[in-house]
């Protein structure tokens, strides 16, 4: 490496940029869920259900979108690909500001205290029904936009860091997401209760604008970047030589690779494995994350704007940071218990299953503090987390690289239909819990609904890790003949 020049570290302002591109993500995503309660739902009418159906829908076109977003990225490269996607996106976020308008024109009143004053139920159900789908129609456009963050993340990290410091670089961007979670809570509610909800999707999702700016001048190709010297340049590219031969290997290896059609691997049961590890897991972290600030409010009674709301969403994400372990308990496994690959992430998957059952105690101990559910439900999101780090690998444990990208794309379609199934099925159940008047266990109308959905999220991981081990009971790779 060259010593006669102190190299620069323009890398970590890309890095920088990667992980405020991750946070706005991930806040802009949380505005609806903090403004619900208190909010939109006293606007427009709507029930448990019709939320329901929109989260569940941006989970299904979310997963969706995934598919499809890597391979753009690819196509455009990584400065236009993500301008495109944080573009689309920020247009998403602030899209959901004009429903309310449109829903107003349509039923041609003026104002939102019009909509709130209606209360004759064929108007009310119509009310609900128009800004339930122009709120859809937001939230695939953010939906489709936010596809694009990781997959372009992950390229601008590998074009801009070595192998040794890509998973350092990642980690640092990736706590964007629970940056922006932590963050959330207590702003949007405060721009809401000031300027409006509508105020709060347009000054949040203006964000992102506000990055494409920065990112326009910021980002070249580190070759291409006068910012980055000669010493950076060689550091960066330390393993230039190794990939190129490692690109060409892979490149022959493929030619003489046989490849698996999709419908093929549904032939797998090692697909069903992996399906069903992400169908129901995927759907409980998506349920955490939009029904929480619900939950506050129906059982607390807690408005989106208090002290007390926002410490206690915030604490819930600290508590889920407790996750970056996760990835590093089957390394135990398999170095020091000379366990295989696959052997080893099961036992860890295993591990990770039994920490969601605290959530069958957040209800029936929820009347000692609200605290107590708080930590229990961030206990059981830290281990979702724990174990979709490690879901994702048992694929390449047992499919060969030219069927991976196919496998993979399975297992998220599977976790998005199982994210819409649960939020519509949720949505649900808290209406009906609600009108009539459950008591299941000493929990009262919609508490009821909440007791049965933390039991449903509690168990899940150890259903689904049944599922998996009764599919694939021991490590066995596919062979194509």
């Amino acid at each position: 490496m060259n010593q006669t020049a102190k190299k620069t570290n323009y890398r970590w302002v890309i890095c920088a940029m990667l992980f405020f591109a991750t946070t706005i993500n991930y806040m802009d995503r949380q505005v609806l869920s903090l403004t619900f309660e208190d909010f939109i739902r006293p606007e427009f009418h709507w029930t448990n259900n019709h939320y329901g159906t929109i989260t569940g829908i941006f989970s299904l076109f979310y997963a969706v979108a995934m598919l499809f977003a890597g391979t753009l990225v690819d196509k455009l490269g990584t400065k236009k690909g993500y301008l495109w996607s944080i573009g689309i996106w920020s247009v998403g976020a602030c899209a959901h500001a004009v429903c309310g308008v449109l829903t107003q024109k349509f039923m041609g009143v003026e104002g939102a205290e019009a909509l709130r004053a209606i209360t004759a139920a064929d108007a009310v159900s119509k009310i609900a029904v128009v800004s339930m789908t122009m709120f859809i129609i937001a939230r695939c456009i953010l939906a489709l936009g936010e596809a694009g963050n990781f997959p372009a993340a992950i390229k601008a990290t590998a074009e801009y860091f070595p192998k040794k410091d890509r998973a350092f670089a990642t980690s640092i961007f990736n706590a964007g997401s629970t940056i922006g979670a932590l963050v959330a809570p207590f702003c949007i509610p405060a721009l809401a209760a000031k300027f409006g909800w509508e105020a709060a999707f347009i000054i949040i999702g203006a964000l992102g604008f506000i990055w494409m700016g920065f990112w326009t001048f910021i980002y070249k190709k580190p070759e291409q970047n006068a910012r980055v010297n000669a010493a950076e340049l060689e550091y960066i590219e330390q393993d230039k030589a190794e990939e190129e031969a490692a690109k060409a290997a892979a490149a022959e290896a493929a030619k003489n690779e046989k490849k698996i059609s999709l419908w093929k691997c549904f032939t797998y049961k090692q697909t069903w494995a992996f399906a069903f590890g992400k169908l129901l897991p995927d759907g409980v972290w998506w349920f955490f994350l939009f029904w929480m600030p619900s939950f506050l409010k129906n059982v607390y009674g807690m408005a989106s704007t208090e002290p007390r709301f926002q410490i206690a969403i915030g604490a819930l994400y600290l508590i889920v940071m407790l996750s970056i372990f996760g990835g590093y308990l089957p390394t135990i496994f398999i170095e020091k218990k000379k366990m295989n690959p696959y052997a080893g992430r099961m036992r860890a998957m295993l591990i990770f299953a039994f920490f969601p059952l605290v959530a069958l105690g957040a209800l029936p101990l929820a009347h000692i503090s609200y605290w107590i559910p708080v930590v229990l439900i961030g206990i059981a999101a830290a281990a979702h987390q724990s174990w979709s780090a490690n879901i994702f690998s048992t694929v390449g444990d047992m499919f060969p690289k030219s069927t991976i990208a196919t496998v993979t794309g399975i297992g998220g379609m599977a976790g998005g239909l199982g994210s819409f199934a649960i939020q519509k099925a949720a949505g649900l159940l808290f209406d009906a819990s609600e009108a009539g008047g459950w008591n299941i266990l000493g929990c009262q109308g919609i508490q009821a609904g909440y007791l049965i959905m933390f039991t449903f999220c509690g168990v899940a991981y150890l259903l689904s890790w049944v599922i998996m081990k009764s599919l694939v009971p021991e490590y066995k790779p596919i062979v194509i003949e």
